[in-house]
């Protein structure tokens, strides 16, 4: 059963911060900076939804921005704070940020819209918490990457589409390695969604990224899309 941090990951909380404090466990090593690429310079305050335990915020105050964390998970927010103990992080839900209108000039989401429960709601709060001429900046699982399956063939592996790609739906992904496991619950969006969820805030695209992996199969489809959107 699909269970969006917006209701939070308690039930996964220790396993993910396991799993995210080992670098080579995860992609954000890879593709981090391609997603700071598209942040604005450091001024006034920043938001990042879904912080989980805090390593996107820890990256970002090391830069010079001034952000608040905010997680559905309690217990999250608490790893975020033990490593950051100067940081401010707080629990909330995407969809309902406990926050006053216009009082960010940044908000940054990495790999948290794909797994709320309202994803345009999210956007929208997002707009509404931002200042005129502040940023959105996200980074979701690419639309194609949750369509089809790696199929092994005697020419090397190729990439079967197996689910239409208009469509939004929910799936599972479990993964181990060197001893950890964790599972993924997730939702895959066509760009149409992300897209219209933007324009109905009012937030304008500038800038969207498709970097290209580490491994042959990042290289054939990009495993991540990233996109900067303004409010006018």
């Amino acid at each position: 059963m699909f269970t969006p941090v917006s209701m939070g990951w308690e039930d996964r909380a220790e396993g993910w911060i396991a799993w995210a404090r080992k670098p080579s466990h995860d992609a954000y090593a890879f593709f981090r900076d391609a997603t700071f690429e598209l942040l604005p310079p450091p001024r006034g305050r920043a938001l990042e939804i879904g912080c989980g335990e805090g390593r996107v915020c820890r990256d970002l105050r090391g830069l010079g921005y001034d952000i608040v964390g905010l997680d559905a998970a309690p217990t999250l927010v608490d790893a975020a704070r033990a490593s950051d103990e100067s940081g401010e992080y707080v629990v909330g839900i995407a969809e309902e940020l406990p926050f006053p209108d216009a009082v960010f000039d940044l908000v940054v989401a990495y790999n948290s819209l794909m797994d709320v429960a309202d994803m345009p709601g999210a956007i929208a709060e997002a707009a509404r918490v931002l200042r005129p001429g502040g940023a959105l900046v996200a980074c979701v699982t690419h639309p194609i990457r949750a369509r089809g399956f790696w199929e092994e063939t005697q020419d090397g592996d190729r990439y079967v589409v197996e689910r239409p790609y208009f469509d939004a739906y929910e799936y599972v992904f479990h993964t181990a390695r060197d001893g950890l496991e964790f599972t993924f619950q997730s939702r895959t969006y066509p760009l149409r969604d992300y897209a219209g969820a933007l324009e109905r805030a009012g937030l304008v695209i500038e800038a969207l990224r498709e970097p290209e992996g580490v491994d042959a199969h990042d290289r054939f489809i990009p495993e991540f899309l990233m996109f900067r959107a303004t409010k006018p």
